[in-house]
């Protein structure tokens, strides 16, 4: 198959590589990645240094993973006393076909961090993103979902999967407005086009209890991450719809009453700018999987998974 489409062993289409639909990667080569990818997490993780991982991961996982790092480095200087390492087997690997940069696959794994064959079982959704012929692979989103969640992709008669245009009209939502209408949705409620669930009524639920406590209250604020290595990835599912991947960054600002002190966690605390007298704003990056249904429908988007981690804080 390799030689058939004239991939180097580095995955670059070597003739018209910009033009011709072809593999984003082979197979091997996206097992390789993969393996690097666990071997440089687990390096970073032990040592709790994001210099070891850093060439490994990009978009909002790249900035989850980083600042989390670096936080923990401050908190726990001597290495994480808690490591165990990560083990992804059972890999399969789902790769679009397409033209052009960026290119894009997903690897589905088991991993060591959850009990097979008990009601936690789960797997990892990593998605790898290159950006041009000279780049590396890197990890940009992260989801761990239960099996039954995870929608069947569409696949060709060579087993590739078909990669969804973010302004696609086949689908009742295209893919590059996600970010926009999941950030608006998050704020006002509106629009409704995300099924209820603990990513959706359940989060907006639990901001509204955190909005206003004695002696203190809370602002939220999101936005859409749509570029560079922060933008959608979209690949078709049986059913028509997409499974995509898209980025939202949340801003939550506490305000304290005088008198009143704010507690900062030693985790923020890592990441804060200036000192808290009334305020502390906290910044987030959050990654969502979600599946979203055909055109025509009238199907509402399912946010089947979301990683958010803290990017940095400032104090006022």
């Amino acid at each position: 198959m390799a030689t058939a489409l004239a991939l180097t062993a580095g995955g670059c289409v070597t003739v018209h590589g910009e033009v011709a639909v072809v593999p984003s990667v082979t197979k091997a080569e996206a097992a390789k990645t993969l393996r690097e990818f666990t071997a440089a997490y687990n390096a970073a993780d032990k040592a709790h240094d994001p210099d070891l991982d850093a060439a490994h991961v990009t978009g909002a996982l790249g900035a989850i993973n980083q600042a989390g790092l670096t936080s923990r480095g401050v908190t726990y200087p001597e290495g994480n006393p808690q490591h165990s390492p990560l083990e992804l087997t059972d890999a399969e690997f789902a790769i679009p076909k397409k033209a052009g940069w960026p290119r894009f696959f997903v690897a589905d794994a088991d991993s060591n961090r959850d009990r097979d064959d008990s009601a936690g079982d789960n797997r990892w959704l990593i998605v790898f993103l290159r950006t041009g012929p000279d780049d590396a692979w890197q990890a940009a989103y992260l989801t761990i979902l239960f099996p039954r969640l995870i929608p069947e992709l569409k696949t060709d008669e060579d087993g590739f999967a078909e990669p969804v245009a973010l302004d696609s009209t086949a689908l009742a939502h295209a893919p590059r407005d996600l970010g926009e209408k999941y950030a608006s949705y998050l704020e006002t409620g509106k629009p409704e086009v995300f099924e209820d669930g603990p990513h959706t009524s359940g989060w907006r639920d639990s901001r509204k209890k955190e909005a206003t406590r004695p002696g203190r209250s809370k602002q939220y604020l999101d936005e859409p991450l749509n570029r560079d290595d922060y933008a959608p990835l979209a690949l078709a599912t049986e059913d028509g719809g997409a499974l995509a991947f898209f980025t939202v960054r949340n801003f939550e600002r506490e305000t304290a009453a005088k008198g009143v002190r704010i507690a900062v966690h030693p985790d923020v605390k890592a990441l804060l700018r200036g000192e808290v007298h009334s305020s502390l704003t906290k910044e987030r990056v959050s990654s969502q999987a979600v599946v979203v249904p055909p055109a025509g429908g009238g199907g509402k988007v399912a946010v089947l998974g979301r990683l958010t981690g803290l990017t940095s804080a400032k104090g006022a």
